[in-house]
Parts: structure tokens; sequence; C-alpha cells
């Protein structure tokens, strides 16, 4: 059950540094209480030692910089924004490009800009963040649903936000059980969970088990909050369903979840798996 050494990782969810915070000004839009409308970090409150004091003159080097001290191979970036784009050419070989679903309730829109950049960037991925969007628009909404059929069309996975959400927002669109339903009407769409599914870890598991297409991925949990549900599936008969995600810098430092992944109690078959390979085959990196 060691931690391996050596062995690549793939990061399905990393960024950059940048100054501000009007990056969460999509999430402060629908907050109510005063306290969360003063948070520099839209779930402050959840997280300690957010890495925010980080340089941002030149912010690529600073995220290639600690991927590298880490043996983080490459990591998956949104698109979005100069920055974002700057890096997806400079260094292709690190960096994967990834879309964003920014605003469901705008379907063509939203279609057409799947479409460009998948064209323009190779996106390899859509993210969402259901209880993020405004209007809320849940997992299993008829809103989506022309999303996750460009996501079969161009041959991608899209990376979901489920459980209950760190920012005070809603959590009904990211109920874990809607899930069930979109993987019954799309058997071809690969869905791959993020930010844990709590407090339904259970049922998510159970759900791995069922949907041949439905992963989950680790992102915004240090590695010792990983749910023991997760770890159980993951050394029984789901080590092919789990795959790696950070924080950084969002909400984590790299250091941090580092430090923490050797106490995982994973299985040592069970590492490259969830390390690497299993984002390498749901990315198609290989072909």
């Amino acid at each position: 059950m060691a931690f391996p050494s050596g062995v690549p990782i793939i990061d399905t969810m990393i960024g950059f540094p940048t100054p501000g915070t009007s990056q969460y000004d999509f999430i402060r839009r629908q907050l109510k209480d005063a306290e969360s409308k003063a948070f520099a970090f839209p779930a402050q409150y959840m997280f300690k030692n957010v890495p925010d004091r980080l340089p941002t003159d030149d912010p690529i080097s600073v995220t290639l910089h600690e991927m590298d001290r880490f043996g983080i191979e490459k990591g998956m970036i949104g698109v979005a924004g100069e920055i974002a784009q700057t890096a997806i050419k400079k260094y292709p070989d690190r960096f994967i490009p990834s879309g964003n679903i920014d605003d469901p309730n705008d379907v063509m829109g939203t279609l057409r800009k799947m479409q460009q950049e998948y064209e323009e960037f190779g996106i390899r991925a859509v993210g969402c963040f259901p209880s993020g969007t405004f209007p809320q628009v849940a997992i299993n909404d008829e809103k989506m649903y022309p999303v996750y059929a460009k996501c079969v069309e161009l041959g991608i996975p899209i990376f979901c936000c489920a459980g209950v959400p760190g920012p005070r927002l809603k959590f009904e669109p990211q109920r874990v059980e809607l899930i069930d339903q979109v993987m019954f009407d799309f058997p071809e769409l690969v869905f791959v969970t993020r930010h844990g599914c709590e407090p339904w870890a259970d049922l998510a598991a159970k759900l791995l088990l069922k949907w041949p297409n439905l992963y989950y991925s680790t992102s915004a949990f240090a590695p010792k909050y990983y749910p023991k549900a997760i770890i159980d599936f993951a050394n029984t008969r789901g080590a092919d369903k789990i795959i790696y995600a950070g924080y950084f810098p969002m909400g984590l430092s790299l250091e941090r979840i580092m430090a923490d992944m050797p106490n995982v109690p994973f299985r040592d078959d069970v590492w490259p798996k969830f390390l690497h390979e299993n984002a390498r085959k749901v990315l198609k990196l290989d072909s």
C-alpha cells in the first residue's frame, strides 16, 4: 500500500495563481449571506492555508514549478483566458485543455462554444459546476442534455461537481442520485464526478459499480479526507474508476496534497491507475 515513487501523475484539476478574486464573481452573484460575500475564496470557511499569496507576475512558471516539485507530468486546465491559452500553446506536453459549461441556460451558445474550443484548442473534456450556474441547472436538467449529446459527439468526457457544494449555494442541482438518470439516457457518455459526492459517497460507489462510463475524481479534497467508501471501492472492484485531481491553487497546495497522499491506504495495484492510467484512458491522451 506504499505510495509509489517515480510514477507519473496526471492532475485533472489544476490552475494558475491570479491577482484578485474576480474569478469567483460568478459564485458571488447568487450568495446571500454577508460572510460568504466577504470571502476572497467562496468556500474559505472549509479550507486552511489556501495558497493565495503566490506570485502572479509569471503564473505559468509558478504552476510548472509546483508540478515539477511533485512529479506531476500533466495538468488539465480550463482554456478561458490569456494565461491558460498561452500555457496550452507553449507547453502542449504539460497542459491538457478543457472547456467549461458556464451557462447551460444558453443552450445554443453553449454548444457553439464547445465546438469552437474543440476546434481551436483541442479540448479533451469539459467541466461543469451545476450549483454555480445561474439560474441553477441540475445535473439531469433538460438544458444539460444537449451538452451531454455534444460530449458524445466530440468523444470527450464531462467532469461535473456532485454532492453538497463548498460555497453556500443550494445543493439540490448536485444530488448524486441525479447522475443515475443521465447515465441511463446517455450510455456512451463518459461522466467524471468532481468535489467528493458527499454526503452521498456510498451511493456514488454504487453508481460507479453500476455504470461502466462513470468515474470519480478526488478534486478539492486533501487526501486525508478522501471518503472511506471511495477508498474501499477502489481497493475492491473500482481500481479502474478513480482518478486523481488536486485543487491548486484554488484551495489546496500541492505540498499539502502530496504530504497527505502516502497515508491513503490504496492497494499497490490501485496507485498507478489512480495517479495516471485512468485519466490517460478517459482523456484519450494516447490517441
